[in-house]
């Protein structure tokens, strides 16, 4: 099978905030902003990875959603446990100094886990929590 991951869905609810956060504090490129009944969804990605994105949308949208359910959603996303997501990057330090003279939320600093990664936690201005892993050259991986 040849299988890959186009897109992952992360809900926002400031577009102006997400936009921020992701394109001008985490660099991504806007690839799509549309808008529809006052809301909007937001496709970024990484630059240079056109096959890869982060689709950021308003929650609850869903017609099969009920009330009580968007309520859910909504006190889970203010408590930063209804999504999350993992990022790379060669470059963890240098990220994190940036995430951490911004108004991102730190959550977790530049931490070498038991498990052996090395990474860092934010939260994105709707709660998502934001995991960065530090990217480790293909020689020094194949060893851990």
């Amino acid at each position: 099978m040849d299988i890959s991951i186009h897109a992952s869905f992360l809900p926002h609810n400031d577009p102006a905030a997400s936009l921020a956060f992701y394109r001008d504090l985490l660099g991504f490129e806007v690839r799509k902003d549309v808008g529809y009944n006052g809301m909007r969804w937001i496709t970024v990605g990484p630059v240079g990875q056109p096959a890869t994105s982060i689709v950021l949308y308003p929650p609850g949208t869903d017609p099969g959603i009920t009330d009580d359910e968007r309520r859910t959603i909504g006190e889970m996303m203010a408590k930063g446990t209804y999504a999350s997501l993992l990022l790379a990057t060669p470059d963890l330090d240098g990220v994190f100094t940036r995430l951490q003279a911004s108004d991102a939320e730190v959550v977790q600093e530049p931490t070498d886990q038991p498990y052996g990664v090395r990474d860092c936690a934010v939260r994105d201005p709707a709660g998502n929590m934001i995991r960065i892993q530090e990217q480790r050259p293909a020689a020094r991986r194949s060893q851990a």
